[in-house]
Parts: C-alpha cells; sequence; structure tokens
C-alpha cells in the first residue's frame, strides 16, 4: 500500500495552523502570567503565609498553558481559573489594610515596641519569694466573681489570663497576654486572636479558641448582666482554628470592641460544662493565671499560690509582676477592726481610702521609724464621680428641683475641713482629674451635639457652668438652705409639722443605706441640714451583703456610689447611664436613669472615630449628666496613701494610670533584709 505524499496546499495549512497556535500560547500565557504574577506580588507584599516566589510560577504556567489550549473544555477551564485569580486579586485589593501586631492602642501609637522586655513600672531587681499579707473587709462565700449573686472574694482576677493586658502608664493600650499576636482592618470591624501555643490551664491542658468562644458566650448567657451590655456590640465569637479566634461586630462604629475583646478573661471549656456556672460556689476554680487558690476559710481568709509552672512567667507583660510565692487575705469586720490589725503587723499593706484615719490613726512609733510606712503617691488617672445618689425609681425623686436643692443641703467645705483635713477636692464631673471633665460653656463641636435635643435639655446646660453649692466653711449654711428653700417653694413644696410634702402631698422622707459605720460622721450632719428643709433621712446600716444584694437589686432609696472610670470612655457608659441597663438588676445605673438624650450622647461617646472625637462626647454626655442633677457630688483624690510594713521592694516607677494602685502592689517583691530589721 502507497501513501501519498501530502500536497503543497496541505503542508501550507498545517503550517499556518501552528503559526496561530503558538500565536494563540502566546497571548494565553501573556495573559495568564500578567495575573498570576498581579496575585502573587500582592502576597508578597503581604507577607502571605503561602510559599510564593516569582522564580516558583514559570512551570505552573507551562502546565496551564498545556492543558487550556487543546480542548474547548480547557478554554472553558482557563476562563473560570482567571475568574477566580481576578476574584483573588479583587479580594486581595479589599483587605490590603489588615494590621498585624503584638499591640492595639485605642488612639495613637503603642508605647512598646513588639521587642520589649517588660513595663517601665516594673523592676529588673524584683526577685521571686516571699508573702504578701492582704486584708479584706466584711466577708466572701463565693469563688465565682462573674455572676451578679454572692459576695465574691477579692482579687480571684489573679486566677486568670485574658487575651490581651492593658498597660498602666498608657491611657488605654493593650498587648498580648494568651494572644501572641493580633490581625484586624483598619476600619476594625473584626478582630482575630491568635493564641500562644504554650499557653495552658493549670491542669496542663491547652489553652484553645473553643475556650475562648465557650468564655464569650457563657458570660452573655449566665454572667453578670454587665457583660450583656460591655459586649453588645460584638455579633459573634468563632474558632477558626484550634489557635486563632475571630470576633465580628456588628458595625465598625465603635473602635474600642478589639481591645473590648481583649479584655476576656479565658475558662476552661473542660472544667465549667458540667457546672452550675450561675450559682455561687467555693469550688476552687481552675485558671491560666500565675496564681491558685491554696485555701480558703470561708468568709474568713483566702490564700493564693504563685504557680511555679506558669506558663507565662517569661512572657514581657509579666516581668516583673507576681513576685510573691504567697498573698493571703485576712478578713475584717470593719475599717477600724482592719487598721489596728495593720498597726499590730497581722497584715502587710493598706490602700487607705479615709481622710481620717490617714490623718489620726497611723501615729505611732513604728510609723515614726519607719518601719511602717505612710506613702502618698500621685496619678493621671480618671477620677471619675463619687456622690450621694438618688434612686430614681423611688418616685419622689423624679423631681429634678428637689434633687438639685438637696444639694445646697451637702456642705462640702465644713466636711473637708472638719472632717477631712482638707485632703479633697469637690468633684464637679463625672470624669473628675481628666480631659473628658466639662469645663466651662460648652464649645461649638459640643453645641452640635447637644443643639438637636435643645427642648428636651435643662436650659442651664447651655447657660450655665455647672459647679455644686460653695459654703464658707463655718458650718453654718444658712444661705445655701435660703437656696434650697427657694427651689422648693417654687416648685410647690410645703412644710408640715417639720414634714415637707410636694405637690403630689408624698411626704419627702427616706433612707441612706450604708456597710461602713465609718461613714456616719459624713452623713449626720447631711442629715441635719436636710432636717431644716422638712426632709427627713434616716441611716440604714447593713453587713456587707445585704449591702450589695440590696444595690444590685435597687432595694435602696439613697447610697454613696463611685462610679469608677476608664482613661477612654466607651461601652461601659451604657452600663451606667443607658435606660435599657435601668431595668436590669446588676447593672451599674444604680441611679435609674432613663433619659434618650443621654442615650443618643452614649452612642456618640462609643463611636468616636478618635480622641478629639470622644472627649468632645464624652464632655456633652457629662455636661447633661451635671445639670439633670442625678447625684450629689462628693469628692475625689489624685493621688494613692498607701500605708506598708517596710519590708518590700518597690520600683522607682509608679503606673500613671493606676487609680487605686491595684496593678503596682503586684510589682512589688519580698525584701528579706529589710524584714530581717523589723524583727
Amino acid at each position: 500500500m502507497t501513501v501519498a505524499a501530502p500536497s503543497k496546499n496541505n503542508s501550507s495549512n498545517t503550517e499556518q495552523q501552528m503559526k496561530n497556535r503558538l500565536k494563540k500560547r502566546t497571548a494565553i500565557r501573556t495573559t495568564v502570567t500578567t495575573m498570576i504574577k498581579t496575585l502573587t506580588h500582592y502576597l508578597i507584599q503581604q507577607k502571605s503565609p503561602r510559599k510564593i516566589t516569582y522564580s516558583s510560577i514559570d512551570s505552573a504556567i507551562d502546565n496551564v498553558i498545556d492543558s487550556v489550549t487543546n480542548s474547548t473544555a480547557g478554554r472553558i477551564a482557563l476562563l473560570i481559573s482567571m475568574f477566580f485569580v481576578h476574584s483573588s486579586i479583587a479580594q486581595a485589593s479589599e483587605t490590603k489594610n489588615i494590621i498585624h501586631s503584638h499591640a492595639i492602642a485605642m488612639h495613637g501609637e503603642v508605647k512598646y515596641p513588639e521587642n520589649f522586655t517588660r513595663f517601665e513600672y516594673t523592676s529588673p531587681l524584683a526577685t521571686k519569694g516571699g508573702k504578701l499579707r492582704l486584708f479584706g473587709t466584711g466577708t466572701f462565700d463565693s469563688l465565682n466573681g462573674f455572676i451578679a449573686k454572692g459576695n465574691p472574694a477579692d482579687n480571684l482576677g489573679l486566677l486568670y489570663d485574658t487575651l490581651m493586658v492593658s498597660a498602666a502608664d498608657e491611657p488605654f493600650t493593650q498587648y498580648g497576654l494568651l494572644a501572641k499576636s493580633i490581625e484586624y482592618p483598619e476600619d476594625r470591624s473584626w478582630v482575630i486572636f491568635h493564641l500562644r501555643p504554650e499557653a495552658t490551664f493549670h491542669d496542663g491542658k491547652s489553652v484553645t479558641a473553643e475556650d475562648v468562644v465557650f468564655t464569650f458566650n457563657l458570660l452573655l448567657e449566665k454572667g453578670n448582666p454587665r457583660y450583656k451590655f460591655y459586649y453588645a456590640d460584638i455579633d459573634k465569637a468563632e474558632a477558626i482554628s484550634d489557635s486563632s479566634v475571630k470576633f465580628t461586630f456588628r458595625n465598625n462604629l465603635n473602635k474600642e470592641l478589639p481591645l473590648i475583646a481583649g479584655q476576656l478573661p479565658v475558662l476552661p471549656k473542660h472544667f465549667w460544662q458540667d457546672k452550675a456556672f450561675d450559682q455561687t460556689s467555693l469550688t476552687f476554680p481552675l485558671g491560666s493565671g500565675p496564681y491558685t487558690v491554696a485555701s480558703i476559710d470561708a468568709g474568713r481568709n483566702i490564700t493564693y499560690a504563685r504557680n511555679a509552672d506558669y506558663w507565662g512567667k517569661d512572657l514581657a507583660v509579666n516581668n516583673g509582676l507576681y513576685n510573691f510565692d504567697e498573698i493571703s487575705i485576712d478578713y475584717y469586720r470593719d475599717a477600724n477592726v482592719a487598721i489596728e490589725a495593720l498597726k499590730a503587723n497581722e497584715y502587710d499593706y493598706r490602700w487607705e481610702n479615709s481622710s481620717k484615719f490617714w490623718a489620726t490613726a497611723y501615729d505611732i512609733p513604728a510609723v515614726d521609724q519607719q518601719q511602717l510606712v505612710k506613702a502618698e503617691i500621685q496619678h493621671q488617672a480618671n477620677s471619675g464621680m463619687q456622690g450621694f445618689v438618688f434612686n430614681l425609681r423611688k418616685s419622689i425623686f423624679q423631681d429634678i428641683e428637689l434633687r438639685k436643692a438637696m444639694n445646697y443641703a451637702f456642705d462640702f467645705e465644713w466636711s473637708n475641713q472638719t472632717l477631712f483635713y482638707d485632703a479633697y477636692q469637690r468633684a464637679d464631673s463625672f470624669f473628675s482629674n481628666s480631659e473628658f471633665a466639662a469645663a466651662g460653656l460648652p464649645n461649638k463641636q459640643e453645641l452640635a451635639l447637644l443643639e438637636p435635643y435643645k427642648e428636651q435639655l435643662p436650659a442651664s446646660v447651655f447657660t450655665d457652668v455647672y459647679t455644686s453649692p460653695v459654703t464658707d466653711g463655718s458650718g453654718r449654711n444658712r444661705k445655701g438652705l435660703r437656696a434650697a428653700k427657694k427651689l422648693l417653694d417654687a416648685a410647690g413644696y410645703k412644710v408640715k409639722n417639720n414634714q415637707l410634702f410636694n405637690k403630689n402631698g408624698e411626704a419627702i422622707r427616706f433612707e441612706i443605706l450604708l456597710a461602713s459605720p465609718s461613714f456616719e460622721r459624713i452623713i449626720n450632719p447631711f442629715i441635719k441640714n436636710l432636717a431644716k428643709l422638712g426632709i427627713v433621712a434616716n441611716i440604714r446600716l447593713v453587713d456587707t451583703s445585704q449591702y450589695i444584694n440590696r444595690s444590685r437589686s435597687f432595694e435602696f432609696d439613697m447610697l454613696v456610689s463611685v462610679f469608677a472610670q476608664s482613661e477612654s470612655p466607651g461601652n461601659e457608659q451604657q452600663n451606667f447611664w443607658g435606660s435599657e441597663a435601668a431595668d436590669i438588676n446588676g447593672s451599674a445605673n444604680t441611679i435609674g436613669i432613663k433619659n434618650p438624650v443621654v442615650d443618643k450622647l452614649l452612642e456618640h461617646v462609643v463611636s468616636a472615630k478618635d480622641r478629639e472625637e470622644l472627649v468632645i462626647a464624652t464632655r456633652a454626655l457629662d455636661r447633661v449628666l451635671l445639670h439633670h442633677h442625678y447625684v450629689i457630688p462628693q469628692w475625689y483624690k489624685s493621688s494613692n496613701r498607701i500605708v506598708y510594713w517596710n519590708k518590700f521592694g518597690i520600683p522607682e516607677i509608679a503606673p500613671a494610670y493606676d487609680r487605686y494602685y491595684t496593678t503596682a502592689i503586684f510589682t512589688w517583691w519580698f525584701d528579706q533584709a529589710k524584714a530581717e530589721k523589723l524583727r
């Protein structure tokens, strides 16, 4: 059989087909190469974990070209591949501003770099060992501080680690603790925490993303009501791997949310999943922190032991902290008994909150000889507000004129001179000692927030600078009481048989709930001044447990309360002043505020884009709270007064934003040489 030789025409056609095919292959290669290299360039710039380099893609491109140029199916595959590559590039460009860091600041830059070794307020001289003896007042009946039941023991936070930890020398910056790193977009619409692989609970089991999710949901479902307010803008928490957890937020307006999520203490799922979390218990909890519970004498003593195998002992954020092998807390009936115990060397350290005790209780030889040391340490912390709190759930206190008039009956100047040894400043803000305190009349930026609600606000918000009444300090407060009577008369109040009645015929009489008898000397003069106006007030002194339960359930007329503030007001403000919180037992809205303007201003506080906006919104909020006279302001002090036995090493620098010295005390260490001198 013979085979015919190819004709000239056939040879020419074959040559043309080969040229066309080569041309098509070249065009396809150019397109695919451009797209893949573009994606590769982006991934390399972003330090992608994928192992992609320019030199590794050429052979892959050849394989793609071979597979797509030989069939219709191949060409369809090419189109699909091109679509996905293009989509990948588009998606990558959308997430090009993802931030990966060891820390996060609410505003501005973080102070400490990634390779820092310790916080400046700790000491490289600190050593481990020894014992710190502390005191508590009253009693305790629970080792669960996460619920609104019972009276939990002090310092339970020593048992637990959080995802991040705040630096006490910055307004609001967090550094990784359980989390090795943090990842979030510029708009802060979500955050991912990457857990340290070495992090373990006290039983040796690893801390996982599943534990984080479990804790978040548990606190929302069964924890103290404050968690529902604090985490309200967190949509969900999900484990995206064993060691990475993602929090997705309901919006990107609240820039504080990544830091709020970072404050989450992580509880072990394997420990709590079969226990009644919402009930008080004295079962020793399991945590991952630097201490464990060594022993308890229910209601009398709790002792913590330093965990020698603590997984995080070598971290920079823990360097120089948690130095004592043992921390023991004895409980005393009241402050008077506790001070006598300190002077008898029954415990080591006291944060003194009484100006009288500070001035008079420590006039003993041990102080003169510097064995027992008194020290006053300045701080820059937001001091918030302490005051007589009206319970607006009581009908008599619904009238702003009565609340305003009663402020004239509190003679701060006399109290400060006679009772407090001139130790305090009058609080004229809910954010005392901070840039968030309103000053003067509202400026243009504040007015922009306030004027839309002008008809709903007291006129004084716009016309008057808020100041509490001032007396001459003589104790004869006639001018103030005349001003109070004038307000009451104008509001329709009448006095009959030394009893004041409002225009509805209600007698103005109430109780002031107290847990400490030492406060009676302050309240009694106030009560006497109220009596001159026909207002009948009495003190109701109860024990600590009763006080906690009654304040949680709002079963009081008036009490003395402290609204402790952070250096970056945010979500917690809704728990203090928000309408929803007013009806939830255990919330911090003890006043019972239900004010739609306050709710709107809270939204501005929470959604502030930067520090400047936050200051403006908070000052506007401060004005509205002050001019509604929700409390009778008392006082504040911009220093910590401490008394301690001189047997400790103490860092040279104290943390600037440590309002109650709660961080600084754990930077101390036991000094054996000093202790020997006390014997």
